[in-house]
């Protein structure tokens, strides 16, 4: 039965007087105070609790208090970073505590409970498919270029460490997000219906491209890929794969039993990407055409 229908069954026959102001706390620090009243509707003898309301508050109140968990990684040194582990409000038990409040009336205090949440990637599991290279690829730009350059690195961090388990697939753009002037991102050239302009974010191409032909390497499902509409100087004519935020997206599934690392770095004017997996996989690489760097 749903809970806001038992309380009101309950209201029918009891008489309530609760505390209206009630703190929230975390780790017994004060957090927020709120009015437990306006999570009710305002009906006199048949008070029915505001789901709305409540989850507004929440998303509020979430900001301040969650904690997204962190994967480990691997530094630029080749130490692995440990992971760290984060936490979340329990929503549906903080709905129970607010509830029982408004029952016994014995608290003016109520302390946040929390779920823990794991990251997907620890150090055990860094450590294990760190070693065996499966793909790789290396491109070179101009680094005269500094706008182009910066987004090359920019992008080539958003990919940084990332790890493809079994069965998944990896999206360029929903990885590398919307390139903003907020995330750091610059104006550089950009191929726009075959002609030369200037965007932000200009030159993430060349890490989508760069990436696409290590995955090919590694032997790894391609699913979604698009050309440009005219070649690019710094990979083989049709070897490139154009993304775009509000257009193509480069996206590969990874086939294989074990999950796949992406390590992507730039070195100078070179941009170097490998893909690693653990000793036990079984895979088939293709031989690909090099680009001239």
């Amino acid at each position: 039965m749903n809970l806001s229908w038992i309380l009101a069954a309950w209201l029918a026959v009891q008489p309530v007087d609760t505390p209206e102001e009630i703190t929230i706390t975390k780790d017994s620090m004060p957090v927020t105070t709120i009015n437990q009243l306006d999570f009710f509707h305002p009906y006199t003898d048949l008070p029915i609790f505001d789901e709305q309301k409540y989850q507004q508050f929440l998303d509020q109140l979430d900001k301040k208090i969650s904690s997204a968990a962190k994967n480990a990684r691997i530094d630029t040194n080749g130490n692995i970073l440990p992971e760290e582990t984060g936490y979340k409000i329990d929503r549906q038990a903080l709905k129970e505590r607010i509830y029982s409040n408004f029952f016994n009336q014995n608290t003016t205090s109520i302390e946040i409970p929390l779920m823990t949440i794991y990251p997907k990637v620890d150090s055990e599991l860094l450590s294990d498919i760190r070693n065996k290279q499966i793909g790789r690829y290396i491109t070179s730009f101009n680094p005269q270029n500094k706008n182009r350059s910066f987004n090359i690195k920019l992008a080539a961090e958003a990919i940084n460490n990332y790890v493809v388990f079994p069965g998944e697939t990896f999206s360029f753009n929903k990885v590398v997000g919307k390139r903003t002037i907020a995330k750091g991102y610059l104006k550089a050239p950009v191929i726009v219906r075959g002609e030369f302009s200037e965007d932000i974010g200009g030159g993430i191409c060349q890490v989508s491209s760069t990436l696409f032909n290590a995955v090919d390497n590694a032997g790894l499902a391609i699913v979604q890929r698009f050309s440009h509409s005219r070649d690019v100087h710094y990979i083989p004519p049709g070897r490139d794969a154009t993304v775009s935020w509000y257009g193509p997206d480069f996206v590969f599934k990874n086939k294989y039993q074990q999950p796949v690392l992406i390590r992507a770095r730039t070195l100078g004017h070179l941009l170097i990407i490998n893909l690693y997996s653990s000793e036990g996989i079984h895979y088939k690489p293709r031989k690909i055409p090099n680009a001239i760097y």
